[in-house]
């Protein structure tokens, strides 16, 4: 790592602070829609649009006009408004140099305002994150950066708004490492935390310190409830499943609609509005569920109702492109899960169900399994659960991966013809070394030699049928020391034209790159894709004039082969000997 990383940290900071304070400026925005909407006041409260009975009409009619006015938006302002932001920004970063438009910042978080504060059944978290993630990207934008420090920015200014918005700084961080940046590395994950830890500080003020729903009540586990966490987080996998495949269905029926893409948040909106009428409670953010859920304080009639419902509209919806998250929706039907288990599964505490099928349920639509235990434990406070959230959520997640080709975030990515793989493992080039690999049987020709000679010494024609494999001739002195190096294409030119008389010292050239023996295989790839070249002289490092070998783009590649047979080749390591008695032998 170098000292940049502490610049880029620098940066990181103002833009988590920045990040916590749009956070709290969305939430005010989606309350003042609501009320102004379902109550006809004027009030920032964040209150939920089926709170209250309300005129029929209104219920129906409120989503089709958000969705109205969101797709003029995403028509005539920008289509990057569509969805639920999360796809959004990963594509930012992998494919667009994490270069965000100026007026994402701006439309995005409007846009869901009106989607949630007109009763979409979404949450606040994705359009924070596009959002977090565009003033992180812009304020790179303006600086001479590259690419990587761009996305770490961007990524800083994403996370920042999620931890701001529940009150979950460790879990935004999971999410990070988990989603966002596609490594792990100090570079990234350190100017993230600081701009992380900046926004929950910030946050304190604007919105409390506290667990968004904190639950406090002793746990009674034994090992029947831990042995239910995965039978929960196998239906947890599934309903993730189920939801993920209706809302690619719903994106695919709308697809088929002749009418232009810009009415299809309407459409989607009359769901919301006919799901609205039967469960009012399934509109909006529904944090006042969510808590109840987690408390143990909901009816079985509004559990069945939620958990039908809400991810009927969500899923329906969200494929029409209307702007929204799912992080929130997510909760609120892992919770209502959780709640219809409770009614069937031993008793463990007010509210624990619901609480582990809430992991469960977010490790499989996510398929972040890390994020899901993390958030179900800030939210709530309730840390005893630890054991039960990493159970269920991690069948869940199994479950998810074996069933599933994609999850709710990558397969709109892959729709649009990019591949995208969240699993990492440590590179095999970063672990052997170039004196594992290079040939060390090295022909090496004297700068006085003629280019002739040098084909005579050769042995056979240079297009094929040497007895010398190798292709890259290090060119020394009469005392053994390097000069330069010749190709055995250049040979080959030389002799065709008539310049067989030509010495080494003539049509050598200097080495593109070098490289010792105790440098690893993946710094040799970096100075082969930097000078374009698949061969690289290895040279002594106390005595640069020495040759010690040549490493190849093959050998590398038989390194990455080694690798993929530790992971392909089985053997059996030890043996068992059934040894019988001597009599048994007889």
């Amino acid at each position: 790592m170098t000292p940049r990383m502490l610049m880029i940290t620098a940066l990181a900071v103002p833009i988590g602070a920045a990040a916590a304070v749009i956070s709290w400026a969305l939430l005010q925005l989606i309350g003042l829609i609501t009320n102004a909407v379902f109550y006809q006041r004027v009030s920032t409260t964040l209150v939920a649009p089926g709170a209250e009975d309300h005129n029929p009409f209104l219920v129906l009619l409120a989503p089709v006009v958000g969705g109205l006015v969101i797709g003029l938006m995403a028509r005539y302002g920008s289509e990057k408004i569509r969805g639920h932001g999360m796809p959004e920004a990963i594509e930012a970063i992998l494919i667009g140099g994490s270069k965000v438009q100026p007026r994402v910042a701006v439309l995005k978080p409007v846009s869901s305002a009106v989607a949630i504060g007109t009763g979409g059944p979404f949450g606040a978290e994705g359009p924070i994150i596009m959002t977090g993630g565009a003033i992180g990207s812009l304020f790179a934008q303006f600086l001479h950066l590259t690419a990587d420090e761009r996305k770490t920015l961007l990524v800083a200014g994403a996370t920042a708004g999620m931890a701001a918005t529940f009150n979950s700084p460790l879990a935004a961080l999971v999410l990070a490492v988990e989603l966002l940046l596609f490594e792990w590395r100090p570079r990234s994950l350190i100017p993230v935390a600081a701009a992380v830890s900046v926004a929950a500080v910030v946050r304190q003020p604007l919105l409390g310190s506290g667990a968004l729903f904190p639950v406090d009540v002793p746990l009674h586990l034994g090992t029947s409830a831990y042995l239910l966490c995965v039978v929960s987080g196998v239906i947890s996998g599934l309903l993730a499943i189920a939801a993920t495949g209706l809302v690619y269905a719903s994106e695919d029926a709308f697809g088929k609609l002749p009418v232009h893409w810009m009415w299809w948040p309407a459409i989607g909106g009359l769901v919301i509005g006919i799901g609205g009428l039967f469960v009012p409670e399934a509109l909006g953010v529904g944090y006042d569920i969510i808590e109840a859920e987690l408390t143990g304080s909901i009816g079985l009639g509004l559990v069945v109702g939620i958990l039908i419902v809400k991810t009927l509209i969500w899923s329906l919806s969200l494929g029409s492109g209307t702007s929204g998250g799912v992080l929130a929706p997510m909760f609120m039907i892992g919770g209502a899960l959780g709640s219809l288990e409770a009614h069937v599964f031993p008793a463990v505490g007010p509210g624990f169900w619901a609480l582990v099928a809430l992991a469960g349920v977010l490790g499989g639509v996510m398929r972040s399994p890390l994020t899901g235990v993390v958030f179900a434990l800030e939210l709530t406070h309730q840390y005893e659960a630890v054991l039960p959230l990493v159970i269920a959520a991690t069948t869940a997640f199994a479950v998810s991966v074996l069933l599933l080709k994609r999850s709710v975030l990558t397969e709109k990515i892959a729709r649009r013809g990019y591949h995208l793989t969240r699993e990492y493992d440590v590179d095999p080039l970063e672990v052997f070394f170039v004196s594992e690999v290079m040939s060390e049987d090295v022909l090496e020709l004297e700068d006085g030699l003629t280019v002739a000679e040098a084909v005579q010494v050769l042995g056979a024609p240079l297009d094929g049928g040497s007895d010398w494999e190798q292709r890259l001739y290090p060119v020394v002195d009469s005392a053994g020391a390097l000069r330069g190096v010749v190709t055995r294409r250049t040979l080959l030119a030389e002799t065709a034209a008539g310049r067989g008389d030509r010495s080494m010292a003539e049509v050598m050239r200097p080495p593109a790159a070098v490289t010792h023996a105790d440098q690893t295989l993946r710094h040799v790839a970096e100075l082969m894709s930097r000078a374009e070249v698949n061969r690289v002289p290895v040279l002594d490092r106390d005595d640069a004039s020495s040759v010690l070998g040549i490493v190849s783009l093959t050998q590398l590649l038989a390194a990455r082969q080694r690798d993929q047979q530790e992971a392909r080749e089985r053997e059996r390591v030890f043996r068992v000997r059934l040894v019988t008695p001597l009599w048994s032998r007889r």
